[in-house]
């Protein structure tokens, strides 16, 4: 502890690292936490909240109810240099919950049947949508609690256990950790569905012309040495650029593939009203790995100008995530009604490879997935990062991109172990969406509301989220379990 000097002034508690801090003039308490939170967040420095833990993050007097901190408005204490409008922060939220999912949508739908698949996909869409209204509530009650302008996904969690019961707040840290844990398995996972997107759209191209017919492993393998080039980028601002072509070329991807898919379209009673119990499974995770944008969800409202616009009514929230389940249950709909039991894990995978406008689709959105790789990798080698780069006193430059390099190795190790899209999508979204965008957002609303303001009539609160913790739990039980028998059932075709 020779190089942190640790300070009290007032009520604010907090370590300070000397050597990269200067010292504050005024010492008052929202000048102290509004240099800290913009330092912090110019830098997306992933950091704990608990001060006890050595973080950069001030912890301040955490014990405060309702009443007290009533008079703080985090909002008013945000320091921002370019906050979002309402519009800006919508695009956000479109931008960050339409993607490869939605391509895959017609497969759940064969796992759902017709009718099923568009009632259960707006049910899951409009509790998906609940959930992170939870988490942002949730949100703006600990900003007055702890007198922060702003906090992200593992900090409200975090914050949430220090402000909860004495007894929760020893696993604080632990809370930040399984959410963090789980932002990396998830966002590592979609690279490696994206690796497997953008090698079979590419594979059937190729076969089509040279009628090699090569394994979808080759074509998984000889992306290697582009994703790492990519990749070696650092700075998020040199990926813009990719962002907006990437963008360009999945709206008119998608646009040429809902062409083919409307022409033509077979009767609606020659498609099942609802499948088989037993593929249930499939469908919920493919729809929540298609629909959960909750890890972009607390960064797009804290850089927003008027964040109390973000879950009113209508709000930001209601209207971006209305378009997305609407988006997404029209292309389900329309793509299993079109190609039936036949649907593939891709549905640029069923447009025919002899016309010319159907291969343009399938390289469009392989460039595009490619690029959005970039992108996907972001955050995940941030948190990691971040977590690690403290081991490197020297050479801190190779060794970042010793992991980077590395982090890209697995992705398309695993995906070439794993080249089955189907079960891939579901088992990322069993496992890693159900537990972020369902089971968490309701324990951190219990703990924050254990002890005020309560759990309302009749604990409604409580039993409210303990059927969100069980509906996540059964999905997450159920679709691991499916993906793994059907990994092992085309593991033994092969």
């Amino acid at each position: 502890m020779d190089n942190y000097k640790k300070k009290t002034p007032g009520r604010v508690q907090h370590l300070e690292y000397t050597q990269i801090r200067p010292q504050l003039t005024g010492g008052s308490k929202s000048e102290l936490t509004g240099y800290i939170f913009g330092r912090m967040k110019s830098e997306l420095n992933d950091v704990p909240a608990q001060t006890a833990a050595g973080s950069t993050l001030p912890l301040v007097d955490m014990i405060k109810d309702d009443e007290e901190a009533g008079t703080y408005n985090p909002f008013e204490n945000r320091k921002l240099t370019h906050p979002t409008t309402d519009m800006e922060t919508l695009v956000h939220l479109l931008k960050g919950s339409l993607g490869s999912g939605i391509l895959a949508m017609p497969l759940a739908f064969v796992n759902a049947g017709l009718w099923f698949g568009l009632v259960a996909t707006v049910a899951i869409g409009a509790i998906c949508t609940y959930c992170i209204h939870i988490l942002v509530r949730c949100s703006h009650i600990l900003c007055r609690r702890a007198q922060l302008p702003s906090l992200g996904f593992a900090d409200v969690a975090e914050v949430a256990f220090l402000a909860g019961p004495e007894q929760l707040k020893k696993y604080s840290r632990l809370a930040r950790f399984i959410i963090n844990l789980f932002l990396v398995i998830d966002l590592v996972g979609c690279c490696c569905i994206y690796i497997v997107f953008v090698a079979t759209n590419l594979k059937q191209v190729v076969d089509h012309y040279t009628h090699s017919y090569w394994d979808v492993r080759i074509y998984i393998l000889m992306l290697l040495a582009p994703l790492i080039l990519i990749n070696l980028i650092r700075k998020l601002k040199y990926l813009t650029p990719f962002s907006f072509i990437a963008n360009v070329l999945i709206g008119a991807g998608v646009g040429i593939t809902l062409y083919y898919i409307v022409t033509d379209l077979p009767a609606l009673s020659e498609r099942k009203a609802m499948a088989e119990v037993q593929h249930l499974p499939m469908f919920f995770g493919t729809v929540i790995f298609a629909l959960e944008g909750i890890g972009v969800v607390m960064s797009l409202e804290n850089n927003m100008k008027n964040p109390q616009n973000f879950i009113g009514c209508p709000g930001v929230l209601n209207t971006g995530m209305s378009v997305v389940v609407m988006l997404y249950a029209t292309v389900g709909f329309l793509g299993y009604l079109k190609y039936g039991d036949e649907t593939k894990g891709s549905i640029t995978l069923n447009l025919p490879v002899e016309e010319v406008p159907a291969q343009m689709v399938k390289l469009m959105i392989a460039i595009a997935i490619f690029l959005t790789y970039s992108l996907q990798f972001y955050v995940p080698m941030e948190i990691i990062w971040k977590n690690i780069k403290g081991n490197f006193n020297e050479h801190q430059n190779a060794a970042e991109y010793t992991l980077r390099i590395g982090l890209v190795i697995l992705t398309v190790i695993i995906a070439a172990a794993l080249p089955n899209l189907g079960p891939f999508i579901t088992l990322i979204g069993a496992v890693c969406l159900s537990t972020l965008g369902l089971m968490f957002p309701a324990v951190i609303e219990l703990v924050t509301f254990y002890e005020k303001p309560g759990f309302g009539r009749f604990n409604w609160i409580l039993w409210k989220n303990v059927f969100l913790i069980l509906f996540g739990v059964v999905g997450f039980v159920t679709g691991t379990y499916v993906s793994i028998i059907e990994f092992s059932e085309h593991l033994e075709e092969v």
